[in-house]
């Protein structure tokens, strides 16, 4: 059962990674066009707090992951991977306002279809 949590950790983590790294780039407003302009803009991302934490959860979720790959098969722990999608897209439609359209929907149906079918197998 552990296991399972490690993977439910991992989404999560890397989940929170995606999200913030969005929220901050948003902030950060567009990307320059100048190539020094470039460079900074992507330093001072890199020296951002919340960026750093999206890093570490990205680290985090590594850890996490391998906890969960010494107790199950990759084949069977893996299609879980996608609640990645599942999440982000939620997450971004309530945080960021991003359209979920007819078709995304249907996406995620299959996503999640594919998670049940996958990981039984």
């Amino acid at each position: 059962m552990m296991s399972y949590f490690y993977i439910f950790l991992t989404i999560i983590l890397t989940v929170y990674g995606q999200i913030v790294l969005k929220w901050q780039v948003n902030d950060a407003g567009d990307f320059p066009e100048s190539s020094s302009d470039k460079i900074i803009f992507l330093i001072q991302l890199l020296a951002n707090l919340w960026v750093i934490s999206g890093f570490f959860a990205a680290f985090l979720a590594s850890l996490a992951w391998m906890a969960a790959m010494t107790k199950l098969e990759l084949s069977h722990a893996y299609p879980f991977m996608s609640l990645n999608f599942v999440f982000v897209i939620i997450l971004s439609s309530l945080l960021f306002h991003e359209t979920i359209t007819p078709l995304k929907l249907i996406g995620l149906g299959l996503i999640i279809l594919g998670i049940v079918v996958g990981s039984k197998g």
